[in-house]
């Protein structure tokens, strides 16, 4: 695999969950922002609040990301147009315009020395980061970004081998080797990390349910499986919510 700088800071990324207490000067932060704002777009329909101070994990920077309509609905009025682009497509490139803002800030962040971390509560849950931020119709938190200088310095965490990621020309039939590998992959690089057992966490089972793992065998897979396979959302929640900040879906 080929190797510089950037190819580097990529592959070194790890999730921080720990800072210390320096908090970023106000030039890095504008560099790590601006640097976000030079990947791609649609349409720019996003907006980012930071928070400083105490924030999750005691990070010093908290960036939450938001899907915004609002602002260039603002600047078609100027221009005499309303949209006509119907709110889940406008929503779905919205949402793509902010995660690649996003990972470039992560990314840009990771080469100045800071480490970062997602945090997806706002995106099922946005009522209260609206009323936090004072966020206008048209205006959805998808998600946060703590940042600052890591305390600590855990090991990178594995990925899906290449075979179970990127299929040429069509989508393979995966037969039960392929994903067997890739399971096995993902599992024995997290236990083989401690991973788990070191945050002493599983998702619990429901009552009535037997508990057939321990931290030998408690992998990556079985973890994700239990989120969505015991984590029910309700769709209809879900739409209430995005009504909430004034889209119709």
């Amino acid at each position: 695999m080929i190797s510089n700088p950037v190819i580097d800071t990529m592959m070194a990324h790890r999730s921080v969950r720990r800072y210390t207490d320096e908090m970023p000067s106000d030039e890095v932060i504008e560099t790590v922002v601006r640097a976000g704002q030079q990947a791609p777009f649609a349409y720019q329909c996003y907006s980012v609040i930071l928070s400083r101070g105490k924030n999750p994990f005691d990070a010093p920077l908290l960036f939450t990301f938001c899907v915004d309509l609002h602002k260039f609905e603002l600047i078609m009025e100027k221009r005499g147009w309303t949209r006509a682009t119907n709110d889940l497509t406008a929503i779905l490139f919205a949402v793509e315009d902010a995660s690649y803002m996003a990972q470039n800030m992560v990314v840009a962040g990771r080469s100045l020395g800071l480490g970062s971390c997602f945090i997806g509560a706002p995106l099922g849950h946005p009522e209260p980061f609206r009323e936090r931020y004072n966020l206008p119709p048209k205006v959805y938190p998808i998600v946060q970004l703590a940042m600052g200088y890591p305390a600590e310095e855990d090991p990178v965490r594995p990925r899906y081998p290449m075979g179970f990621t990127l299929f040429e020309d069509r989508y393979p039939e995966l037969g039960d080797a392929t994903i067997e590998e890739a399971m096995r992959e993902m599992d024995d690089g997290y236990m083989g990390q401690g991973y788990y057992e070191r945050i002493n966490y599983m998702v619990p089972l429901p009552e009535g349910r037997e508990e057939k793992h321990d931290f030998t065998t408690y992998g990556w897979t079985e973890h994700i499986s239990r989120k969505l396979g015991l984590w029910a959302d309700s769709l209809e929640e879900q739409r209430d919510q995005i009504r909430k900040c004034g889209f119709d879906v």
